[in-house]
């Protein structure tokens, strides 16, 4: 708990002991960053949640080929078995599976919520056929999407890209990471907080605005019903990023949503 609210950090990457240091080093690589939490298990998470005052962690992971989609999904599923409740699992999916509707009802099937995709780290669009297939499917199990959304560097996970997927799919609930733009935050705001089935969270984004009240303008732009907390653990520190929302110029009410019950909501959680 933080200031009486319940939290949920709905943006967590885990990763197995034997290879976490490599993944978190390779997302380090990617995006030219430190990990303030550099094991990126399990294990790391919940002990520096627990100082952060966290009560409940949404887990994810990437796969980067089609082969890894089902071992990923069978280490979350067995992560959140393994974690009394701590823990709610989100599976990953490759956009050249060769058989996306079979391991989509194995996602299913082993209890996981909802789906992670990062489009740029994948090297694939999120508008890619694969991908729109993995959407339609999502829409008819009523599975939520977890996406990366923007890089200034990359035309992956744009508005350009986003905007069509939210229209061709208008039942599938998308959340879009790092406020649906990262590194373009506000064009992203502006071009899609329109879309009632796009959601955002706020991880990585934070303490990259050049003035809190830019983030304070994009809650209230999407409405603070359509944010979740993240923190994007392992690459910041969950008690910095506790302290950077708590800066914000909210009220009660919408940290309430933001910390916890929107997450709740999206992902079917009785907590």
């Amino acid at each position: 708990m933080v200031n009486g609210n319940y939290v949920i950090d709905a943006h967590c990457h885990i990763y197995p002991e034997k290879i976490a240091a490599r993944a978190v080093a390779g997302t380090d690589a990617f995006y030219g960053t430190t990990a303030r939490c550099p094991q990126g298990t399990v294990a790391e998470l919940l002990e520096v949640g627990k100082q952060a005052g966290t009560d409940h962690f949404i887990v994810q992971s990437v796969a980067t080929t089609p082969k890894q989609v089902r071992s990923i999904n069978e280490f979350i599923a067995a992560n959140v078995a393994e974690a009394k409740g701590l823990l709610t699992g989100l599976g990953t999916m490759h956009p050249l599976c060769e058989d996306i509707r079979g391991e989509m009802e194995h996602l299913k099937e082993l209890g996981l919520k909802g789906v992670k995709i990062h489009p740029d780290i994948q090297a694939f669009p999120l508008d890619h056929p694969g991908f729109l297939e993995m959407y339609g499917i999502c829409s008819e199990m009523g599975l939520p999407v977890l996406m990366h959304t923007g890089d200034y560097r990359y035309d992956y996970s744009n508005p350009n890209r986003l905007i069509p997927v939210l229209e061709q799919f208008p039942n599938l609930t998308v959340i879009g990471a790092h406020f649906g733009g990262w590194s373009i935050w506000e064009e992203a705001t502006e071009k899609m907080a329109k879309y009632p089935n796009l959601y955002v969270d706020c991880s990585s984004s934070l303490p990259f605005m050049e003035h809190p009240e830019i983030s304070v303008k994009l809650v209230r732009t999407y409405g603070a019903n359509r944010v979740l907390y993240g923190t994007d653990f392992p690459m910041w520190s969950p008690v910095e990023e506790i302290d950077h929302f708590l800066a914000l110029d909210l009220t009660e009410e919408e940290r309430r949503l933001i910390f916890s019950e929107n997450a709740k909501t999206l992902f079917g959680l009785d907590l």
